[in-house]
C-alpha cells in the first residue's frame, strides 16, 4: 500500500512538462520516501497543476479541512507543493521537481538526500533531458555582445534584473549535493538568485539573503569571472531566477559530460566572434569556454554549433579580440513566451 502511494505521487509529477521519469531500481520512490510521509505523498498526489481554492479542493478529494490544512502549509513552506493566487482566490498545487521543489531543499539538504538524488540523476536525467523545450536557457554576459546589435528584453541578464522589484541569493544546490557526496567543485556557493515582481516579497525567507539590484548585478559579474554561466527558465516571461552554472555540478550542464548529452540548455541568440586582427592566439578563451566551442590554429576559430553564446569566454581576452555578435535570424530557435506555453510545447513532445 505505501509503494504503491508513492508511486501515484511518482505518475503524477511524471505527468507534469517537466517530468520524472521512473527509473528500474525505484530510486524515485526512495527520494519522494524522503521527503515526503505516506500521508502527505496521497495528499500531494490529489493536487492538481494549477492553483485550486481550498474550497473546491476539499469537495473534489472530500477531506476535511481543519485535518487537512495544516497539513497543506506545512509542504507549502517546505517547498513541496506550491501555493498562490489564482483566479479563484488562493490555492494549492502540485509542484515540479525539477526546477522545482528540489530545488526548495538547498537550505535543508542532506547527505542521504544528495546521494539518493545523486542515484536517481544518473539514472533518469537522461531522459528528462533530452526533451524539447529545454527547461534552462543560457543568457549571455551583457556586457560582452557588439554595441549597436539588437537585444531582446528577455534576452538580458540586466534587462531580467530591472523588471524584479526584490532581489534574494541563496547557496546553489547543485554544488551542495556534490560536495555532501565527496566531489566538490571549487566554484562560488551563494550565487544562485532569485527575484520577485514585488517589493520586500523575499524577506524573511528560509536559506535566502536578501540583496539589493547592484549586489545582484555584482553577483553576477563575479559569477561571469569565475567562469560560470547564466541561466534563466526557458521563457520569454516570468524569469524570475538565475542560476550561474558550472559543466562540475550543474544538474544540466553536467548532463554533457555525464550523461552524453551534446544540448543541455537552450543556447542564447549570439555567438562569439574572433576579431583576428587582434587576436594573439594565447589561447586563454579555450580555458574559459566548458563547451569545446574553440580551437586554436593560427587565431582561435569558433565552431558555432557548439557555441551557446554565454560570453564567459570573452572576458578572458586580453585583447578584446572577442565579442558576441547576434546570430542569423533562421538559426534562433523561438522561446516560448510563457510558462503555460513552454509547458504545452514540451508535452506535446513527450
Amino acid at each position: 500500500m505505501k509503494e504503491t502511494i508513492y508511486r501515484e505521487l511518482a505518475s503524477k509529477l511524471n505527468a507534469l512538462p517537466q517530468g520524472f521519469p521512473p527509473t528500474e531500481d525505484g530510486s524515485e520512490l526512495r527520494l519522494l520516501e524522503y521527503l515526503f510521509t505516506s500521508e502527505e505523498a496521497l495528499l500531494t498526489s490529489q493536487l492538481k497543476p494549477d492553483l485550486e481554492n481550498m474550497k473546491d479542493l476539499l469537495t473534489r478529494i472530500g477531506r476535511d479541512r481543519k485535518e487537512t490544512l495544516p497539513i497543506l502549509k506545512d509542504l507549502s513552506k517546505r517547498g513541496l507543493i506550491r501555493f498562490g493566487r489564482g483566479e479563484n482566490g488562493s490555492g494549492f498545487a502540485l509542484e515540479p521537481f525539477v526546477v522545482g521543489f528540489y530545488e526548495a531543499q538547498a537550505s535543508t539538504l542532506t547527505a542521504e538526500l544528495a546521494e539518493l538524488f545523486e542515484n536517481y540523476y544518473q539514472q533518469a536525467f537522461k531522459h528528462l533531458l533530452d526533451r524539447e523545450p529545454k527547461p534552462h536557457r543560457i543568457i549571455p554576459v551583457h556586457e560582452t555582445i557588439e554595441n549597436n546589435i539588437e537585444v531582446q528584453p528577455y534576452e538580458s541578464v540586466t534587462n531580467i534584473v530591472d523588471r524584479a522589484k526584490s532581489y534574494a541569493v541563496q547557496d546553489c544546490i547543485c554544488r551542495k549535493q556534490k560536495a555532501l557526496i565527496g566531489d566538490p567543485c571549487g566554484h562560488p556557493m551563494e550565487v544562485c538568485l532569485i527575484m520577485s515582481p514585488i517589493e520586500n516579497s523575499l524577506s524573511n525567507q528560509d536559506g535566502m539573503r536578501t540583496i539589493t539590484r547592484d549586489e545582484t548585478l555584482e553577483i553576477l559579474k563575479e559569477c561571469s569571472e569565475a567562469g560560470l554561466v547564466h541561466s534563466v527558465s526557458n521563457t520569454q516571461e516570468g524569469n524570475y531566477y538565475i542560476c550561474n552554472c558550472c559543466t562540475c555540478s550543474c544538474g544540466f550542464l553536467r548532463g554533457m559530460a555525464d550523461l552524453g548529452i551534446a544540448n543541455v540548455m537552450a543556447r542564447s541568440a549570439f555567438v562569439v566572434h574572433v576579431d583576428e586582427s587582434l587576436c594573439i592566439a594565447c589561447g586563454a578563451c579555450m580555458d574559459a569556454c566548458s563547451f569545446n566551442a574553440l580551437t586554436l590554429e593560427e587565431t582561435i576559430v569558433v565552431n558555432e554549433q557548439r557555441c551557446v553564446g554565454c560570453g564567459v569566454c570573452v572576458h578572458t581576452c586580453p585583447t578584446e579580440a572577442l565579442k558576441l555578435m547576434r546570430r542569423p535570424e533562421d538559426e534562433i530557435k523561438p522561446i516560448p513566451k510563457t510558462h503555460q506555453d513552454w509547458g504545452a510545447e514540451r508535452l506535446s513532445q513527450k
